[in-house]
């Protein structure tokens, strides 16, 4: 048997979640703000942009374009970078889902503050690479940033 008290305490905080929801939806408490607002707050600079395709190759590589001059900026292959592959299939995968056009570039912004972030300009959806760890971040790093110069943000 379930105590009484317990169903009660229970329903309490399913009511009280969903209260909160309902609030935040409909704007009667504010959301919390997202890492652009945070940047935007903070007059954040960008440091560097580049529009990137990444597309598929016949021998199971990720081609990644400069999608302004249509130079080659990497090639991926099955020993590569994993996190890159994982992130670029998901987005891939919304793309599909929402029938958006493949073709569209990716924005790979590099922030003063050393943040790094991947938007997708078919779907609107933002990745902060940051929260993936050094390495992950340095696998999208190298795509902005030349090996010859060095890497904001990276170990000291």
């Amino acid at each position: 048997m379930v105590p009484p008290a317990a169903i009660a305490l229970a329903g309490a905080l399913i009511a009280a979640s969903f209260a909160l929801v309902v609030s935040v939806r409909s704007n009667l408490l504010p959301a919390a703000p997202t890492a652009a607002d945070l940047r935007a707050a903070k007059h954040v600079g960008l440091v560097r942009e580049r529009l990137l395709r990444f597309s598929d190759t016949a021998a199971g590589e990720v081609l990644v374009t400069d999608a302004g001059n249509g130079r080659e900026v990497a090639r991926i292959g099955q020993e590569g970078s994993g996190f890159i592959r994982g992130v670029m299939r998901g987005l891939a995968r919304e793309r599909r889902m929402h029938g958006l056009d493949a073709s569209r570039p990716f924005r790979l912004s590099l922030w003063d503050d050393t943040q790094l972030t991947l938007v997708d300009l078919a779907t609107g959806r933002t990745i902060e690479l940051n929260g993936f760890g050094h390495t992950n971040r340095a696998a999208f790093l190298r795509l902005i940033v030349p090996e010859t110069q060095a890497v904001p943000g990276g170990p000291r």
